[in-house]
Parts: C-alpha cells; structure tokens; sequence
C-alpha cells in the first residue's frame, strides 16, 4: 500500500476505488504543480463529518512559495477551509485568496473538484500561489491546464510513468490548443527559441516547420504521450509532448523542451575521462605484471633458498595489487568488491606458492562490502599477506588444509575474518613482538590506512580478525538479493 493509499485508509472513508482514484492523480501531483507554479493539495471528507483530510500534496520545482508545512496525513476543521468545503459539496471550481498564518502574505487559490467514475465528488486539488505568480501572463491556462491533468489521470493508473515526471526551473513550457496553436509558452521556452531563430513563439502553429514541434503535432494526432531528444543546429533539445484530454477530445498538448546541450557535452567528458581512467588501469596493472615477471625470472636463477622466497613473496605484493587495478581498469567505478578481490588473490597466490601435491580447500561466506581504490588497493595487500601466512606456516607437515573467509557488518563496523585449520599460532606469540615483516605490514596498513584494528589468534587453526569502521568516507555495503 502506497503513502496516499494508507493516508485514504486511516482518516477517510473512501472505497477502495475511490482512493485508487485518489493514487492516480497524486502520481502526476508534481508535474501538475510544476506546470501551475503552484502548490497542489488533495483534500478528501474525513471520517469526521467536521473535517478535512490532507491526502496527497506536491510543491513545484518551477517557482518558491511560502508554504506551511508537514500538513500531509492531517485533518482540519471544515470552517477552516470554506472554499475546499464548498467544492466537495458543490463540486463547482472556485477562486480566492487564504492566509496560512497570521502576518503571512496571503496565497492565491484555486480549487477544482476531483470525481470517482460514478461522477461522485471525493476530493479537492487546490493550487495555492504568490500573488506575484498569479498576476503573471498566462497563469490561469497553466493552472486550469494542471487540473486537466489531474482530471485525466484519475482514470489512468498508467500515468505515472516517465513522461509524466516533474519539471525543472530551466524546462520551457509551452501551450499547445486544439487547433495545433501555441497559446503559451514560459520564459525558458522564450530563451530556448530565441536560440534558434525564432523571437515570438506564441501564435505560431506547431506545424511550422521553422519551431520543431513535430512531435507536439505527433502527441495531438495520437493522443499518447511522447519524448525525444533532438538536435537542431548546434542545440540537443529534450522534447516532451503530453495530450491533454476532455472526455475523448485533446483540448490541448502540454510541449515540454530543455536545452541539454552542456549536458550532453559534459557527459561525454566525463565518458572519455572514464575511458581514459580504466585504460591508466589496465596499463599499471600491466606494468606491475612486467614486474613481477621480471621477479620471477631473477627468483629461477638465484641459488640462495631465502632470496627465493622474498623474491616470491615480493611478486605476490605486487600481484595483489594488480588484481585491484585489474577491476578498475574493468569498470567505470573506483570502487572495488572485497570478496571478488580475496577469490582472486587466494587463486594467484595458491598458484604461486601452493606445492603441487598439496590440496586446499576454499570457503567464502557473507555480504559484499565495497570499497573505494585506494582502501582497496591496502586491503589487497593484508589478504595478500595473510593468506600467504596460512599457507606458508599454517599447513606445516601437512598435505590438506582449508582457508576461509567471513565478512559480516555490524551497526558500526564491518569484519572480515581470514582463518585456516592449520597448526595455529607458536605458543606464546605476541603480534606486539613479532619480527615477520608479513604482520608488521598487515598491521600497518589496517590501523594507519583502513582506520581498523587487527587480531591474530588460535581457534582450530588461525584467524586473522579485520575490523572496518563503517564511517570511513567512502566505505558502503551492497546487501545481495
């Protein structure tokens, strides 16, 4: 059940039709009070034969007015509101004026009845506006087109949709009558043509050639709503047609138009930067690939066992960060996922350092938990490092293991848990006193990059415990369907 719905459901008596009709025309409430400059509000009788209820109510985009607020889901007595009253029980449009508060400038105001398909009364749209609005060119066709469209869309549940979406205060509105005549057209729309050539748009004919309202003429022979982006000279233009209906007569076709030009243009900016970026990506990615190669070959043709397995363990560092650009240079995002960045390190690394007669096990286990690059890049690294312990010192003596991973967030922190069922920690192990570089850099990186802490403790084997402040700028969970 929507908002309108529960708000119909709890103060009023309306049927379930009715509220449905209610839904209907809140679903085009914010383009209706874009188009009216005006703020628009559903009143419906309450339960109460005294009050008024607020069911629904949009404020515009196009213009500021100075409303009392959080009034939605509200009753208010009956002689408060004597003009709303009298189009409930009369069912006539009425114009006047009303103040909020005491001291506040009045707002104009226009109500319309609002009717369920038997033609019964069961609500009332009131455009409240400044009087500076209402005085100017035109107001009163864009209001009493809104209440149109708030009479046409009672009966379609379809209208809530895209081409009925709110404006902004750089749309040009303009005013389409039967006959295929501009009768209206907003300051924007003014601005908008003037580019293009054309100085007095009022009075001329949608078929006219010379302002590119071919689709207006398309929505009014139709009678469906349509959109489009165009190009005309220089200018991208968005255009949106919306036929308006009396009965089954389009008595006029509200022509919605935006210079998107800049848009447009910055958007393909931002595509080539994007482009740029992932192909910075995958050429570090390569770059620290050549590198690591050029590790392994000096790795082969050493004789000394220790410098083998620096060498070795300095090739999988490097690898683990290639893995993260890798991603990066997949995508146009620098955000990365911990879990698919841990499946790739434990695969590079049982790769390179895993005996050949040696079988492990993998286990992954919770949500997915994105980081940004530069935090990615540091947690590679401690996987790295920590997975490379496991299966270094963890399996010793041994031709089976399991290495897992668990990540679960609390309210404050996210936890990712890397364990084996190897031998466990040396007894008396400090993380304070320990000289393996591997830690010192796990250790590091957690607590001076990530903001976390570290834990390194024997349970059926090991587990390196990483907790994640939430709060870290840049840090968000993904919950999984």
């Amino acid at each position: 059940m929507g908002v309108v719905a529960d708000i119909c459901c709890k103060i009023t008596a309306l049927t379930a039709q009715q509220t449905q009709v209610i839904e209907n025309a809140a679903s085009v409430l914010g383009l209706a009070a874009d188009l009216a400059h005006a703020q628009v509000t559903l009143y419906a009788q309450a339960r109460s034969d005294n009050f008024l209820a607020i069911v629904a109510q949009a404020k515009p985009n196009t213009c500021y007015i100075d409303f009392k607020t959080n009034i939605l889901g509200s009753t208010v007595q009956v002689v408060e509101e004597p003009l709303i009253w009298r189009t409930l029980s009369y069912g006539t449009a009425i114009a006047g004026q009303r103040e909020w508060e005491l001291g506040m400038d009045a707002l104009e105001m226009r109500v319309y009845p609002i009717k369920d398909a038997t033609g019964n009364i069961i609500a009332a749209a009131s455009f409240e506006t400044s009087n500076q609005e209402a005085i100017a060119e035109g107001h009163g066709m864009l209001v009493e087109t809104a209440s149109m469209l708030l009479t046409m869309a009672t009966f379609d549940e379809t209208m809530g949709r895209k081409f009925y979406r709110p404006l902004g205060t750089r749309d040009g509105i303009i005013i389409i009558d039967e006959r295929g005549y501009v009768t209206f057209a907003n300051s924007a729309a003014d601005a908008i043509y003037k580019v293009l050539g054309i100085n007095q748009i009022v009075g001329r004919r949608a078929s006219d050639r010379q302002v590119n309202m071919r689709l207006a003429q398309k929505a009014l022979s139709t009678g469906q709503p349509l959109e489009k982006e165009a190009t005309v000279g220089n200018v991208i233009l968005v255009q949106r047609a919306i036929p308006i209906f009396v009965g089954n007569l389009v008595v006029r076709t509200v022509f919605i138009i935006a210079d998107v030009t800049e848009l447009r243009k910055k958007e393909k900016e931002l595509l080539v930067k994007s482009a740029v970026i992932q192909e910075i990506h995958h050429r570090v990615k390569n770059n620290l690939q050549t590198i690591a190669s050029l590790l392994r070959l000096q790795a082969r043709r050493t004789k000394t066992p220790e410098v083998k397995a620096a060498l070795r363990e300095s090739v999988n560092r490097i690898l683990s960060i290639s893995v993260v650009h890798e991603f990066l240079s997949q995508q146009d995002r620098g955000i990365i996922d911990v879990a698919e960045v841990t499946k790739n390190i434990l695969d590079m690394v049982i790769q390179n350092m895993l005996e050949p007669n040696f079988n492990i096990e993998t286990v992954f286990n919770g949500q997915t938990v994105i980081l940004p690059s530069e935090q990615a890049s540091s947690l590679a690294l401690v996987i790295n490092e920590l997975i490379q312990n496991s299966i270094e010192h963890g399996f010793v003596g041994r031709k089976e293991g399991l290495i897992g991973v668990d990540i679960t967030t609390t309210q404050e922190n996210y936890q990712i848990d890397i364990y084996d069922d190897g031998i466990g920690l040396p007894e008396n192990f400090s993380l304070d006193n320990t000289n393996s570089l591997g830690l010192q850099i796990v250790r590091t990186l957690i607590e001076n990059d990530l903001g976390g802490k570290f834990r390194l403790f024997s349970r059926s084997g090991t587990h390196a415990f990483i907790t994640i402040p939430r709060l870290t700028e840049g840090v968000k969970e993904v919950k999984e369907d």
